[in-house]
């Protein structure tokens, strides 16, 4: 078997993916599902929730490009840093989904340093609000935000947040 069912019954082959098959309902749902920091966090706290997060980081354009920065994961899942660091076949699976994903959204490739940037920020907010006390450092270079994550949704709240705020997001850009 090559493929994977995705949550609104397409077939997606995660090693030929093909433009039409991406359904920003299969990745709303999939990330709504995924617990942040392979689920070592103190409470549940999602990819979905992660990614508006993210994309309120961010202007314009980038807005999109923030809450769809982790599409890939809702067809492959998401590896620790460390494990995905020493699995560059995987990385580069990853990248071709995320390209393509990106590419079938009209957005372009690759990520943008800003929303890189915007990721980075919130991993350290995420390492300060949901993680326990730290063995050692995280040798993390952005920032935290002044924020705080207090009180994260659940699967089914972050799903439709991320769903709305994608639909918010492409109305405005049919705006433009």
């Amino acid at each position: 078997m090559d493929w994977i069912q995705t949550y609104t019954g397409r077939r997606f082959c995660p090693l030929d993916p093909v433009a039409g098959d991406f359904d920003v309902r299969d990745i709303a749902h999939s990330l709504s599902m995924l617990c942040r920091f392979n689920g070592h966090c103190l409470r549940f706290y999602s990819v979905a929730e992660h990614s508006v997060r993210v994309s309120r980081l961010l202007d314009g354009e980038l807005r999109l490009w923030g809450l769809l920065h982790d599409a890939g994961e809702a067809y492959l899942t998401d590896l620790p840093r460390p494990v995905k660091g020493q699995m560059p076949e995987f990385r580069e699976m990853e990248d071709r989904i995320l390209e393509l994903a990106m590419r079938s959204f009209g957005l372009p490739w690759p990520m943008p340093a800003a929303v890189k940037l915007a990721d980075d920020r919130l991993l350290a907010t995420e390492a300060r609000d949901l993680m326990g006390p730290p063995p050692a450092d995280w040798g993390l270079t952005a920032a935290p935000l002044d924020e705080r994550i207090t009180d994260p949704l659940g699967p089914d709240a972050a799903e439709q947040l991320f769903l709305k705020t994608y639909d918010i997001y492409t109305v405005l850009r049919s705006q433009r």
